[in-house]
């Protein structure tokens, strides 16, 4: 799928098909014309019997019939065509999708996958449905055409010869301006689109941040750079259709005007050889203007095609994951960090190197002020983000030669505002898990996590629908569903980045008591925040500024860090410890 001639060779039946058909095509133009030359011949200057042209009007007729219908079946050859091509172009970019690593997944909005998927593949439509079946015919037909005229007539070859290059010379020049204005339009509406739905996706935070007059200016001016760009467009396509016509017309005139002086004032061809030619001619313009406006289409398409295409090529430089499989143990796996570093790119903020070795089922709590790393060290735990230096080890192999999937399932990760999707209770809490998993166990989880209550207390019970984003939850509700669905994946490793905080102390209390439940088969990882969490801990990672400053327990880090011991009198309220 890396280029538009792999997905033409992908489908070589059609192809020939279109080949066989345009050569039918051919010789039924060359045939129509002499047939209709010889009839007018016959009729009007031979004075021959209607009956007498009975057979040839017939022949005719079947001519005609041929012509049509190998003219449409050529059509629909090609829109078949483009539509099996943008099918199997859909399938494979949104396994692409669907197969990218997390950390990569992460990246560039998702209204501009959508548009890629959606409008870039339906831009892709005209290079195949009309511009492959007319390259076909213009190639085939004018040379056809041409050939029989030389044998003709000469001079008219010879006016066809010098008067036919500056179509494709002048299509050529408007092809590139074409491509690169529609590659240019795509952009233009990827972008439109991504700021669309990024818009509609923060919508409520917006209007209370009274930004909302603010992004809708945003988004007229990006609507109308894609209005801008797409007339455009359609401006050359109208010059170019003027500049075709005037070119074929002055063209043909030229022939006629020839033809008139041979045929009248000096007497050197025959009526039938000139009407033969008139007849051939406008078919010889005729078949390469069509392929001026088809060429402008395929253009505009190839510039479409070239983007879509371009997302096949894209490295997923962010994660190097390998290829061996870690099947799921019963005990957790001891993790080690060594040297680990990492920097985003066009930022201050670098997470020094960072060693830190986590047993199984230890309850891990990753502190320090905000910006300190914390979250950034999660991530790189989790495999969103893969480090500049350095490597993470899971029982003294490295990470990186195990599979992202394989590592995924022995994973929990439970953000600070987990996703929750449109669909019922019962969907949201299974979807941890490939297997469809039984009621009495979803239950049970649900149960775990402290969410089972309420959901009883509802009138659909676990086939409660609910909104996109989890609207009608509070945020202590998403969390249990969140944690119970972890429950039912029974990972080795939970990764929690602040679950509690904004929390009222009644649900904090009930998430407390869900992760110390998934503490006892897994090892959890926790950035905290509360000081009750922290205490508890078997190993504290202290970050500030980037630099993981100590790893130790609570007394130890009270009795060794000032820094430390700082942020936990600022938890007590000003109170020494």
């Amino acid at each position: 799928m890396q280029s538009l001639k792999k997905t033409v060779m992908m489908h070589k039946k059609s192809i020939y098909m279109l080949l066989v058909l345009t050569v039918f095509l051919g010789f039924a133009i060359i045939a129509q014309a002499f047939l209709m030359t010889d009839i007018i011949d016959g009729v009007f200057l031979k004075d021959q019997p209607f009956a007498a042209m009975i057979p040839l009007l017939l022949w005719l007729l079947l001519v005609l019939f041929v012509r049509a219908c190998s003219d449409y079946l050529s059509k629909r050859i090609g829109v078949s065509l483009a539509s099996r091509v943008k099918r199997d172009v859909r399938k494979h970019l949104l396994s692409k999708y669907a197969s990218q690593s997390v950390a990569l997944a992460e990246k560039g909005q998702t209204g501009k996958k959508v548009s890629m998927l959606l409008d870039g593949v339906d831009e892709m439509d005209s290079f195949y449905s009309q511009f492959i079946p007319q390259v076909m015919q213009s190639a085939f037909v004018p040379l056809l055409a041409l050939i029989v005229i030389f044998t003709q007539h000469l001079n008219s070859g010879m006016i066809l010869l010098v008067s036919a290059p500056f179509i494709p010379i002048y299509m050529i020049v408007i092809g590139i301006k074409t491509q690169k204005k529609a590659e240019e339009k795509l952009e233009t509406l990827a972008s439109f689109s991504g700021t669309f739905l990024d818009t509609m996706k923060g919508l409520v935070s917006l209007k209370l941040f009274s930004r909302t007059n603010q992004q809708k200016d945003e988004i007229e001016k990006s609507s109308h750079s894609f209005r801008d760009t797409t007339m455009e467009i359609l401006k050359i396509a109208f010059t170019q259709s003027f500049a075709l016509e005037l070119i074929s017309m002055l063209s043909i005139g030229l022939v006629a005007l020839e033809l008139a002086i041979q045929l009248i004032i000096y007497e050197s061809i025959s009526f039938f050889t000139a009407f033969v030619i008139l007849v051939l001619v406008p078919e010889f313009y005729t078949s390469l203007k069509e392929l001026g406006t088809t060429f402008h289409n395929g253009r505009s398409s190839m510039g479409a095609a070239k983007k879509v295409l371009e997302e096949f090529d894209e490295q997923d430089n962010a994660s190097h994951w390998g290829q061996k499989e870690w099947l799921k143990q019963e005990a957790p796996p001891t993790i080690k960090l060594d040297s680990l570093r990492f920097s985003y790119p066009d930022s201050e903020f670098s997470l020094q190197a960072s060693n830190a070795t986590f047993f199984p089922k230890q309850k891990i709590a990753i502190v320090g002020a905000s910006g300190s790393g914390k979250t950034t060290m999660l991530h790189l735990l989790a495999g969103m983000m893969t480090p500049d230096q350095g490597v993470i080890t899971v029982n003294q192999e490295k990470r990186s030669s195990y599979s992202e999937a394989s590592w995924l399932r022995q994973l929990a990760y439970i953000s600070q505002n987990p996703y929750i999707f449109a669909g019922t209770i019962a969907e949201n809490i299974a979807m941890e898990t490939s297997e469809s998993a039984e009621e009495a166990v979803l239950h049970e989880a649900a149960k775990l996590a402290g969410i089972d209550p309420l959901i009883q207390s509802l009138e659909n019970k676990y086939q409660t629908k609910i909104g996109e984003a989890g609207r009608g939850l509070s945020s202590g509700e998403k969390q249990r569903i969140s944690i119970a669905r972890a429950f039912l994946k029974k990972p080795t490793i939970v990764l929690l980045d602040e679950p509690t905080r904004g929390l009222d102390l009644a649900t904090e209390k009930i998430l407390q008591q869900s992760i110390e439940k998934l503490n006892e088969t897994a090892t959890v990882i926790v950035v905290a925040h509360r000081l009750h969490t922290i205490k508890t801990a078997d190993q504290i990672l202290f970050m500030e500024k980037g630099q993981l400053r100590a790893v130790g327990t609570h007394q130890e880090l009270l009795a060794s860090l000032p820094a430390y011991r700082q942020m936990v009198t600022i938890q007590q309220g000003g109170v020494d410890v």
